[in-house]
């Protein structure tokens, strides 16, 4: 069992581009917040969204759960790369979604503080970048109980006893 610690920009680098993107299977998205996220690529920055896409295309399936609207340059890529018209790409809010996790395959697991962000996730500068810590490892019994919390919102089984139903903004989708 593998457990390692990692701050601001180790996350980016482990979290991102050593975990989801080398991803073949699923990656898991939990997030309270989804704002536009620039990577690096060719000495430019650009969306997250087209990785994702590859990903999607290569068979992977991506998943984010979250509670927020996203931002409007998130929304304005997510049309651009059409990702509505990915079936391997979904997203789904619930507002009551705080915890921040990524599980890649269900093999590796990222639990810490940041967002789906540029300042959190993602690749600012370091003058820019929140301040953010987490662990990532492989252990068993850490990956069942977050995929299992996970799957439970995300087919909406916490629904019933929310409490917050009744004023839930954009409820779930229904499961498919």
């Amino acid at each position: 069992m593998d457990i390692r610690y990692l701050e601001n920009v180790e996350i980016y680098k482990s979290v991102i581009l050593d975990g989801m993107f080398n991803a073949n299977q699923s990656v898991w998205i939990a997030t309270a917040n989804v704002k536009d996220l620039q990577i690096e690529e060719s000495h430019h920055y650009i969306s997250i969204l087209k990785p994702f896409k590859n990903l999607c295309r290569r068979g992977v399936n991506l998943r984010i759960l979250h509670s927020g609207i996203p931002s409007e340059a998130f929304l304005n890529d997510f049309r651009k790369y059409e990702l509505q018209k990915e079936e391997k790409f979904l997203m789904r809010r619930c507002l009551r979604v705080h915890f921040k996790s990524v599980l890649i395959d269900e093999k590796k697991l990222f639990i810490g503080s940041p967002n789906l962000t540029g300042a959190g996730l993602g690749t600012k500068a370091q003058n820019r970048r929140n301040f953010e810590i987490g662990i990532i490892t492989d252990d068993n019994e850490l990956i069942k109980r977050v995929h299992s919390l996970f799957s439970r919102i995300w087919e909406g089984e916490m629904c019933t006893d929310c409490g917050r139903r009744k004023i839930c903004y954009v409820p779930l989708e229904e499961p498919a």
